[in-house]
């Protein structure tokens, strides 16, 4: 799985015996050996888990310091043959001070200490009182059990196979910084950041330090694994509740069940490569880098994962939940119907003209040409639908198409392109019994030749129906539908389109209910082959090219996440394992490849469009790539 880029981390939350370091060592043993079972590669624990946090005045007793250091010593000796890394929260002596520690273990050996820099000692806080900052520090290595080891805050462990395997660690108030020790630590290499964390529980703090711990995971483009002290802390006067939690770039991955009295694990399965593309793409990323001294430990992190322990969603441009996706929806179709009234008041609120087929894209783009016109004041019947019925066309698209236009009062235009169409053919010596490519796209062009031609003739502009999927697999016929004036619909994904237009179809009653319901039930086609004798379609365009629910899901990671092809059949057998073979997989990814890289030529000439997600094929903005690109080195990949 390193090979993919992913790592197991965990949270530990030990059941604490305050005060009682040996007693503790043995608990975390166990987590220890608990979560090296379930393949997790690097774990961490809460601030001072070996000790307690709450132990005052008690950090002054050299008793306590001293059995800190056996219980160290003792989870270095039983722990020496897992490969498990390891952070325990303990009190280090070092220079005349006390300081509040991080300890990173593995197979016998301590492979950094990371010490406190900023140290709460306002209201229920004294840390001060017992312990120092990592500013205090002046020679940064220490002498412990034996061993000659480092010890500061700037210091990042690297995976000597997977460079984006790097980890770093801070504690706890390190975070509630105006600018935490983490943002230098990700700025520096370190995709993962572990927080060992004490941190009581008053009404409402928990959802403020989720909030927190997000947006570090965001702003840093990191996984971020917190671990915090549990409920066997003292309770004199505050209480601990055992929060743990593993966010990766802002979205939580697993969190668990505060105020258990039990010891408890957390795990997730972390994206370093995702992170690390994302952080590449971000140009402010690394501006303003504070150019400290870093130190830089070469580790061994074990590849442990045998089956992916997370999840992806077969549809990654639709929200799962209902609540979310309407929410979505509206937005969408705010932005689209905004950019396009926009457009139109640049024009003097001129007329638009759509092509109707009675299919799901230009179905949305006239719903959103309906609300724009309603934006700026003016009348459906400023939109010209007009369907141009041909050798393909059905009579259940035709009716749609036709009463999609007259029941929201817009102006209806139907124009046959079948006499024009077979005049053409004649025109270039195309036989009448000619079914190839060439009697596809001399449809698409006459059925544009026609729109531009209107839209000259009724003052107005032709508005584009393609979506985000066709364009991405060029799915178009270039100077045909592949042209418009201003293109609403060209970063919307094919999956994404029927959403919105349910989400329309659910508000609507009547008759408008009744034709958008039954052209979301309609299956999906460009309508340019002739259908059976019964009339039923015989050009379905996913039974061609493939579903459009794994081009998106291929397009997303490949766009969205610049993962490999390999990489992303691995995600799509994992994702759609109850759907596709690997077999249909493969296939359906070649072809998507090939005709990604092969098509260019057309979005390199698309026109103007609005850019609604995070993912758009603009040459002008977000997707700018040579027509005659060499993909050999993908489909090998693959």
């Amino acid at each position: 799985m390193k090979e993919f880029g992913f790592i197991r981390v965990g949270a530990f939350v030990n059941q604490l015996v305050l005060g009682n370091p040996i007693k503790n060592a043995e608990e975390i043993i166990k987590g220890i050996k608990d979560a090296n079972e379930k393949g997790v590669s690097i774990l961490t624990t809460p601030e001072l888990s070996i000790t307690g946090y709450t132990c005052g005045d008690l950090f002054l007793q050299d008793k306590l310091i001293e059995e800190s250091k056996n219980a160290l010593q003792k989870i270095l000796i039983e722990t020496k043959n897992l490969s498990i890394i390891t952070i325990v929260g303990a009190p280090i002596k070092h220079e005349n001070q006390l300081f509040n520690c991080a300890v990173v273990l593995q197979e016998g050996k301590i492979l950094g200490i990371i010490p406190k820099t900023y140290l709460p000692n306002y209201q229920e806080f004294y840390e001060k009182r017992w312990f120092s900052s990592s500013k205090d520090i002046r020679e940064e290595k220490i002498e412990l059990l034996g061993q000659t080891v480092p010890i500061t805050t700037n210091i990042t462990f690297q995976d000597q196979e997977q460079q984006a395997i790097s980890f770093a660690i801070e504690i706890c108030e390190d975070l509630w910084a105006p600018t935490p020790p983490s943002t230098h630590h990700a700025q520096r290499g370190a995709t993962l950041l572990f927080n060992l964390s004490s941190s009581n529980e008053t009404i409402g703090k928990h959802n403020y330090r989720k909030s927190l711990i997000s947006m570090q995971s965001a702003k840093t483009i990191s996984a971020y694994v917190y671990a915090s002290s549990g409920v066997m802390e003292s309770s004199s006067d505050l209480l601990f509740g055992g929060s743990s939690m593993i966010y990766e770039n802002g979205s939580k991955l697993n969190e668990n069940k505060r105020f258990l009295i039990e010891s408890n694990l957390i795990t997730a399965d972390i994206d370093v490569l995702k992170l690390t593309n994302d952080r590449i793409k971000n140009k402010t990323y690394m501006e303003n880098n504070q150019l400290e001294n870093y130190q830089k430990v070469i580790v061994t992190v074990k590849d442990k994962i045998t089956s992916l322990d997370r999840s992806y969603k077969e549809y990654p441009f639709v929200p799962s939940s209902e609540e979310k996706r309407n929410k979505r929806c509206e937005e969408i179709i705010e932005i689209q119907s905004t950019a396009l009234a926009r457009r139109l008041i640049q024009l003097n609120k001129t007329k638009c003209i759509i092509g109707i087929s009675g299919g799901l894209d230009s179905t949305l783009a006239f719903l959103v040409a309906i609300k724009s016109c309603k934006k700026i004041g003016k009348s459906p019947n400023n939109i010209i639908g007009i369907t141009m019925p041909g050798f393909g066309t059905t009579d259940r698209t035709y009716q749609n198409a036709k009463n999609l236009v007259i029941e929201y009062g817009a102006m209806l235009k139907e124009i046959d392109i079948t006499s024009s169409s077979q005049q053409h053919m004649k025109d270039i010596g195309l036989k009448e019994t000619d079914r190839s490519i060439t009697f596809e796209n001399l449809q698409a062009r006459e059925r544009t030749q026609i729109l531009m031609d209107m839209a000259n003739k009724e003052k107005g502009i032709v508005i584009g129906t393609g979506d985000l999927s066709e364009l991405a697999l060029g799915w178009c016929t270039y100077n045909g539908d592949h042209m418009s004036m201003y293109a609403i619909n060209c970063s919307i994904p094919k999956t994404l389109v029927r959403y919105l237009v349910s989400w329309v179809e659910r508000q609507e009653k009547g008759h408008k209910k009744e034709i958008l319901t039954d052209i979301l039930n309609t299956p999906i086609s460009p309508e340019l082959l002739p259908p059976d004798k019964n009339g039923n379609l015989l050009q379905k365009t996913e039974s061609t090219i493939g579903p459009y629910v794994l081009h998106d899901f291929f397009l997303y990671h490949f766009l969205r996440y610049g993962a490999t092809p390999k990489k992303i059949f691995f995600l799509a057998k994992h994702t759609f394992k109850n759907t596709f073979t690997e077999t249909e997989i493969k296939k359906y990814l070649q072809i998507f490849l090939k005709r990604f890289f092969t098509q260019q030529f057309k979005r390199n000439c698309m026109p103007d469009g609005i850019k609604v997600g995070n993912i758009s094929l603009s040459p002008r903005g977000d997707l700018r790539i040579p027509s005659d690109m060499n993909l050999e080195v993908w489909l090998q990949d693959l």
